[in-house]
């Protein structure tokens, strides 16, 4: 070995053994040597004598970066000596006669080396064929008469032409797409008829003692039909043999296969639809559909599973564009002969396959709407592409158990087939708007079989009928469920009187729920069903049921079932509610287990279901007290006594009993929902006294965890919900409630605090007045002192975020006073000393702020301001300096310098809606202020700008007159010149 032998090695080495340094120190040398003008003679001269494998893949990858990239720089003698040595070597010469030491790289040569070197090869053929080595091909033919070693490189060959150049699968150049079609003309014209020859002639000679071989060169045939003449292929000698291929028993699965891939290219070849139908009517594809009978694992049947969808998409395409009757006759007798086995595989082969068969039947499906009214042919098909849904959407019995656990592989599993079937319920939804009832009587006789088997081992086949009852609800109309049509009036009561003997099953029980909520409207519509209903989720079936899973979501969907019939229900709560006692009783009963919070979602479902049942006045006053009473109070006193004992809490009870009260609170948020604000405080006020009580106690939470944050969202929550229940007989506790929110409150708790106080202004309007005076002056002090102008920097540091949102919620607390009548709370004495921060920070963000809608809400703020505290021109001030500060601050800098600033853009819809709200501030200006801003603004924005007189002039009878689109369209001509003009593009005339 010399040194570059050496350096190579190394450098290849990847078993840790070699020194980092050295290994480094041999890539720089490996590469230095790339560099040197010899490095092609070096390379040929090492494939001529080493058979190191390291070596020669070296020399072939670096012969084949020289062509692509510095070919052009090589001499005549260099590009002659490489394309005669790597002539040479594909053809199984030596490039040295002369020593017998010669190696030869086909011989014996791992596969990866001659794929290297059939891109060698290749590249050459990208730049000079055929223009400069014009006989690259037919020089090379001859040679294949050595046998399978020249034959097998000759395959490679054009595999690597294909891959490399003339395969679309992968993204060409322009230059590369020219090349190629070059490339195919000259093959066209000069050989590629030699080489089907060649390709028919080594096939039929060794199909039967090297299959292998036979296999590699269909598989390069196949890569060529697309763009050959389909002549060549489509004859009396080549496509017998190609089903003779197919078809022998006891044959090489791979070469049945590659021969089954060269009709399938036979048949996607691109051209005219008539001479398409021609060919796939000669081919008799009828003969391979016995064989996807065979096992569905082998290479062989998928292939031809493959083959008869591509063959039945391409019939389908033909009858969906052939003009004549004759023409569309026989391709729907084609197709009717294909549809079968296309059915068959669809129901027994793997996704890769089943995928394009979806696309196939549902491009079918569509054609099936010009057959109206369907024949019996066609009706029959329906049934045979129901039963390949069904089929498809069916789980594989082997997962059954991670299923039920809901472990690692069961969720993959679920997730897996949640994606499978969205396409494959598509196609059910065209089939049944296609075959509606045939549909119908599929997914009953389906589940009429899931059920007679009546045995644990049926879960997969029960579940997958369910699923289409399911999906096939999901198509319908809310009208048509609720009228029961097509066959829904008999699926319905069949399907809620079904006790399945696999309900404990998961997916099962999930599946029946889930579809007994779809047809909901069916039961609202026929309530003799209602009791039926509500067995199915008060018993082990729904919410019993012993999955955690199964039970969670069943409350859920009771809570839905529940809101839908409501009234309808009455006849029932005592019944239910005794059905529930146990759920309700993991909150009701002090000392209940602590770790069944993993469950508490459920429960709060649980809860706002009863509350929709005993909060809707159909039920008697009295009971209605008794119902609430009964789960309030038990409710209450646990929070009382947890508030009681926190002080003695040790630190491992101390998360346990906080979780408890925030389950607790959420529970009575849940059950709240179901009363409304009339019901409570004008038809039966002992209800609404129930709440507020019960809002007194929750407020004591606040004071024993002033700083617990998922308990003050809680209580927090539950405030918000009173406001909407107890409307105006709230106020009383507001105060209380305020105060303490208020007293520990972070950036992130002052956000949810003006929330809460936004509700209230907006629902009680001018009432809060009093109270909002009472609170404004610690909430501004609270806020100036953590709140700075904004910055606008970007960072995303989760402490700036949260003053950024901060502080857009208090612009919007701003915007809610003012536009609520409530500004003269910034006039009280306990505020004024905060009125000239927050009139500077408006001011700032209305002329500054990166958000537009904030920029808009503050010119909003100043708006309301000027038409409270500003009377008509010359008019007693009702706030000193006010008047001055607008003229002079928001005049000036908001409605002149911000919009002539470039990143005020008039091509975004939220700016223009700030410009719009900018020109109205100008006309109530003028309105409020007359002349005094009329000077002072026409002095600025025209005269200062050296604009003509008649500009200034105009501008003023637009804003004295009452045409606000005109005013807008002026004013905002007038600033995109004045930008203009400031860049020196434009000079006023």
């Amino acid at each position: 070995m010399d040194d570059v032998e050496k350096a190579i090695l190394i450098s290849f080495d990847e078993s840790g053994a070699i020194d980092s340094a050295l290994k480094s120190q041999a890539v720089s040398f490996c590469q230095q040597i790339k560099e040197t003008p010899t490095v092609c003679r070096l390379c040929i001269e090492k494939l001529c004598f080493c058979r190191l494998v390291q070596v020669q893949f070296w020399c072939l990858q670096t012969l084949h970066e020289l062509i692509r990239v510095k070919y052009a720089l090589l001499s005549l003698q260099e590009k002659d000596f490489m394309r005669k040595s790597v002539f040479s070597m594909c053809c199984f010469e030596a490039i040295d006669d002369q020593n017998n030491n010669a190696v030869r790289i086909l011989e014996g040569g791992p596969a990866f080396i001659k794929n290297k070197l059939a891109q060698v090869f290749v590249a050459l053929v990208y730049f000079e064929y055929p223009l400069t080595w014009s006989s690259v091909f037919v020089d090379f033919l001859p040679h294949l008469r050595k046998g399978a070693v020249v034959i097998d490189m000759f395959c490679r060959i054009l595999n690597a032409l294909d891959d490399e150049l003339i395969s679309l699968d992968f993204p060409r150049t322009s230059e590369e797409m020219g090349v190629a079609g070059r490339v195919k003309d000259a093959m066209r014209q000069q050989c590629i008829t030699q080489i089907v020859t060649f390709w028919y002639d080594v096939v039929s000679m060794y199909w039967n003692s090297d299959p292998d071989l036979c296999s590699g060169v269909l598989d390069s045939m196949r890569r060529y039909i697309s763009w050959i003449d389909i002549g060549l292929i489509v004859n009396d000698l080549f496509i017998p043999l190609l089903f003779q291929l197919i078809l022998v028993d006891g044959g090489s699965d791979q070469l049945q296969g590659a021969a089954a891939g060269c009709v399938l290219a036979v048949v996607s070849k691109r051209m005219d639809h008539q001479s398409k139908l021609s060919i796939l009517q000669s081919l008799q594809i009828n003969r391979v559909f016995g064989l996807v009978t065979g096992d569905g694992d082998s290479e062989l049947v998928s292939k031809v599973a493959t083959l008869i969808t591509g063959y039945a998409a391409e019939v389908l395409q033909c009858y969906k564009w052939v003009n004549t009757d004759d023409a569309k006759g026989v391709s729907l007798e084609l197709l009717n002969e294909v549809l079968p086995s296309v059915f068959y595989a669809m129901r027994n082969f793997e996704v890769g396959t089943t995928f394009s068969i979806v696309q196939f039947l549902s491009c079918y499906v569509a054609t099936m709407k010009s057959l109206s009214p369907l024949r019996e042919k066609q009706l029959r098909q329906v049934g045979q592409i129901l039963e390949v849904i069904c089929a498809r959407i069916r789980y594989d019995p082997i997962y059954r158990d991670n299923l039920d656990m809901l472990d690692k592989i069961g969720r993959e599993e679920e997730e897996r087939m949640a994606e499978s079937r969205k396409d494959l319920f598509l196609l059910l939804r065209s089939v049944g708007r296609v075959a509606p009832d045939v549909t119908q009587i599929f997914i009953r006789n389906s589940l009429a079989s899931s059920i007679s088997s009546m045995s644990e081992r049926n879960v997969e086949e029960v579940e997958a009928s369910l699923s289409l009852l399911h999906a096939l609800g999901e198509s319908l109309s809310d009208e048509a469920i609720k009228t029961g049509s097509g066959l829904l009036h008999e699926l319905v009561p069949n399907l809620l009187s079904t006790s399945f003997p696999c309900h404990s099953n998961r997916l099962v029980a999930l599946v029946y729920l889930e579809t007994i909520t779809r047809y909901m409207k069916f039961v609202q519509e026929n309530t003799r069903y209602v009791p039926m209903v509500l067995a199915a989720f008060l018993d082990e079936r729904g919410i019993h049921h012993p999955n955690f899973h199964v039970s969670r979501r069943a409350s859920y969907l009771f809570m839905r079932v529940v809101k839908l019939l409501k009234a309808k229900l009455v006849p029932f709560i005592e019944n239910i509610l005794q059905s529930l006692q146990d759920t309700v009783a993991r909150f009701t009963t002090m000392n209940h287990i602590s770790n069944e919070f993993s469950g508490s979602e459920d429960a709060i479902h649980i809860f706002e279901a009863i509350g929709l049942l005993i909060g809707m006045e159909d039920l008697p006053p009295e009971k209605q007290s008794d119902y609430l009473s009964s789960l309030l109070t038990p409710l209450c006193h646990q929070v009382e006594a947890l508030l009681i004992n926190a002080n003695v809490l040790n630190p491992e009870e101390s998360p346990v009993k906080i979780a408890n009260i925030q389950q607790i609170i959420m529970a009575i948020n849940a059950l709240s929902k179901g009363f409304s604000e009339r019901l409570v405080t004008t038809s039966r006020p002992a209800i609404g006294v129930m709440f507020k009580k019960t809002l007194d106690i929750l407020l004591q939470i606040l004071v024993v965890f002033p700083k617990i944050e998922p308990l003050r969202n809680k209580v927090t929550s539950f405030i918000h919900r009173m406001v909407d229940t107890l409307g105006a007989s709230v106020f009383p506790c507001l105060p209380k409630a305020l105060g303490q929110l208020l007293a520990e409150s972070e950036p992130k708790e002052m956000v949810g605090f003006l929330v809460l106080l936004n509700q209230l202004i907006c629902k009680f309007n001018a009432s809060m007045h009093h109270i909002v005076e009472e609170v404004f002056p610690a909430i501004a002090s609270r806020i100036f002192r953590i709140v700075s102008l904004p910055s606008g920097d970007g960072t995303s540091s989760e402490e700036i975020r949260e003053l950024q949102e901060l502080q857009k919620t208090f612009y919007t607390f701003l915007h809610v006073i003012t536009t609520h009548d409530l500004s003269s709370v910034f006039l009280s004495t306990k505020s004024r000393g905060y009125l000239d921060k927050m009139m500077h920070l408006l001011l700032h963000s209305a002329c500054n702020h990166k958000d537009i809608l904030v920029r808009k809400a503050c010119v909003q703020i100043f708006i309301r301001l000027i038409k409270d505290w500003c009377t008509r021109p010359y008019g007693e001030e009702k706030v000193p300096g006010f008047q001055r500060f607008i003229i002079d601050g928001f005049a000036m800098n908001c409605c002149f310098d911000s919009a002539l600033d470039k990143s005020f853009e008039f091509h975004d819809a939220n700016t223009l809606i700030l410009f719009g709200e900018i020109v109205l501030a100008q006309k109530v200006m003028y309105e409020k202020f007359g002349d005094d801003f009329l000077a002072h603004f026409v002095t600025k924005c025209f005269t200062s700008a050296h604009c003509p007189q008649d500009l200034a002039s105009q501008y003023c009878q637009k804003l004295q007159g009452n045409d606000m689109k005109a005013l807008r369209s002026f004013y905002q001509s007038h600033i995109e010149n004045l930008r203009f003009q400031q860049n020196g593009s434009l000079v006023f005339k």
